[in-house]
């Protein structure tokens, strides 16, 4: 049995980040629908979020759009850097999940530090780079604010 794994399936070559896209869905045996978003900051094969950038975003991502957004499954980085996946249980829209990243995005800048810093809550706390987040942040708004026009 050949398995197809959804991302890459998708020409990085042909997308313009940043972006929201819903990337899936899976209906359990319940009858639960599971929607995976990939929510991607930088432009593949062009750039990437430097590891300490990416883990203080993971960081203050993972209560922030848990604040905003009901039935959050996980939000984790991408192996590449370039962005994360978001996956939430129910049927949920590319529009609203725009919306909350923004919402998120501007909770990053205001952050003040980065929650789970220390080596209890967080297997690798001293890579975290707090004004790298607000940095990559700002820039991804920026361009979100752009090409959507609010």
């Amino acid at each position: 049995m050949k398995v197809i794994v959804e991302s890459f399936t998708m020409d990085h070559t042909k997308v313009n980040a940043p972006f929201v896209r819903r990337c899936g869905h899976v209906t359990t045996p319940k009858g639960d629908i599971i929607t995976k978003f990939d929510l991607r900051f930088t432009q593949p094969n062009k750039e990437s979020i430097p590891t300490a950038a990416i883990h203080a975003i993971e960081h203050l991502m993972a209560g922030y759009i848990r604040e905003e957004l009901e039935d959050v499954i996980d939000i984790s980085p991408m192996g590449c850097r370039t962005g994360f996946y978001l996956i939430v249980l129910g049927e949920r829209e590319e529009k609203e999940i725009l919306s909350v990243l923004i919402k998120v995005l501007e909770k990053v800048i205001e952050s003040k530090d980065v929650p789970a810093a220390n080596p209890i809550q967080c297997g690798n706390y001293r890579d975290l780079s707090l004004h790298g987040a607000k940095e990559y942040a700002k820039d991804v708004l920026k361009k979100l604010n752009k090409s959507y026009k609010k």
